[in-house]
């Protein structure tokens, strides 16, 4: 049987380690697949630019849509990443009846919903297992492995250049902008780091795993988005203390009224397996209603693990090459025609605990005048701690609490009350707590 041909878009570092992973294991590959894999074309940037894989049987182009017109390419492996470009050649490729491999979040989450269904009117696969979580196989164990069980909830850390900051943090007590640097320095955050730091990637990873878990379109213009640029060390320390450490995750819940979609600073008992999760390394936590919590573990980014999950997927499109399109699995987990198009919540409307910081006049009466206020909006406080104010001149100390669950909107309720009191002094600090049990 004659080799199945791959095109690939982006010899990067992505690209790279596809290429050497499907050289250095092709008589594995062979054996699961059924048939031999080859790359046979490839696009870059600059072609003459020396490469961390063996290109000396590829046809090479600086021109991608070289590639996807080719009629002897049958798999099209996307790794150009962005939105603009890589959505053409997509889309392009399904248009010629190619099958598709992408490691693109953005471009899944912002137009998953399009790509999909012009996959499914051409009768071809876009495999995606590399956009969310590197070299986890979180999307088929998603869409396959708990394919039984009604989702209740998930939650992840799902980007490794914010988990390596809150790491440093809070195990060398160092600060956001400097921790920041380091990672630069180490290129694991970019010279513009907002995708990062401020959320908007574990965003559009949200949005992929939700959409599979709760069989509802890819929504990112409905994720609520927080970074953790304004976490200070003070913070990092106090919930240490408390028998908390701060994880940025991204966490999705189905409720009554609808579906929680949300990415922010996240205070997790250190008792979870979750909260050990360290440096760059990434993990989701999964509850079904049958099997309960199962949490999945491993790099979430880099050449060889990333490669891992694009290989896999090419493998799985070459396995189906000769199937019937109606027979595949759904590109979303659930038929085309049972996906439900539910709320999503705005964050006002969620609920979940809470950990603050205020700083206040040391004086009586304060915390009678604080949980005052609570009361009245009945926010009921687990744990409350008075700590000193080091290198401070004024007769001020920092309050700090952990409230049982509330609805959002009440808490902000109470927190723009407080904060107008004469005593309290700078902006009080929230941030939400996941308690993550069964």
């Amino acid at each position: 049987m004659e080799p199945v041909k791959v095109g690939l878009l982006g010899l990067g570092t992505v690209g790279g380690g596809t290429a050497n992973v499907l050289s250095r294991n092709a008589e594995e590959i062979s054996r699961r697949a059924g048939r031999d894999i080859i790359i046979t074309h490839a696009s870059a940037r600059d072609i003459s630019k020396p490469r961390l894989c063996d290109t000396s049987q590829m046809k090479l182009t600086e021109n991608p849509l070289d590639v996807v017109s080719d009629p002897d390419v049958e798999i099209i492996v996307e790794l150009i990443g962005g939105d603009t470009l890589s959505k053409e050649l997509v889309l392009k490729a399904i248009a010629n009846k190619k099958h598709v491999v992408t490691a693109n979040k953005a471009l899944i989450a912002k137009y998953g919903n399009e790509i999909f269904s012009a996959a499914q009117k051409n009768g071809v696969m876009v495999a995606f297992e590399a956009a969310v979580a590197g070299g986890i196989p979180i999307i088929k164990a998603l869409r396959e492995g708990l394919a039984g069980n009604t989702i209740d909830w998930l939650a992840g850390i799902i980007n490794g250049t914010g988990n390596f900051i809150l790491t440093e943090m809070e195990q060398k007590q160092r600060d956001f902008a400097d921790v920041l640097a380091e990672a630069q320095r180490l290129g694991y955050a970019e010279a513009d780091p907002t995708f990062d730091v401020e959320g908007i990637d574990a965003a559009h990873k949200l949005t992929i795993l939700a959409s599979i878990a709760f069989g509802i379109p890819l929504q990112f213009d409905k994720v609520y988005c927080e970074g953790i640029s304004k976490i200070c060390r003070e913070d990092v320390e106090y919930a240490s203390e408390l028998g908390y450490t701060i994880k940025h995750l991204g966490v999705s819940r189905r409720t009554d009224n609808g579906i929680e979609l949300r990415v922010h600073p996240t205070l997790i008992s250190r008792e979870r397996l979750i909260a050990n999760v360290n440096g760059v390394m990434n993990a989701v936590l999964v509850h079904g209603d049958a099997v309960g919590p199962t949490l999945y573990y491993g790099a979430g980014a880099g050449s060889d693990p990333t490669a891992s999950a694009v290989v896999a997927d090419i493998i799985d499109v070459v396995r189906v090459l000769t199937t019937d399109s109606e027979n595949r699995v759904p590109h979303l987990a659930f038929q085309p025609s049972k996906i439900q198009d539910m709320p999503i919540l705005a964050i006002d409307d969620i609920e979940t605990a809470y950990y603050c910081r205020l700083t206040v006049d040391d004086r009586a009466g304060v915390l009678a005048e604080i949980t005052r206020i609570f009361a009245e909006f009945d926010i009921s406080i687990v744990s409350m701690v008075q700590k000193e104010l080091h290198n401070s001149q004024d007769e001020k100390c920092s309050i700090v609490l952990i409230t049982h669950k509330t609805i959002e909107n009440k808490m902000n309720s109470a927190i723009s009350q407080i904060q107008s009191l004469e005593c309290v002094d700078g902006e009080i600090v929230k941030i939400r707590l996941e308690e993550l049990d069964g």
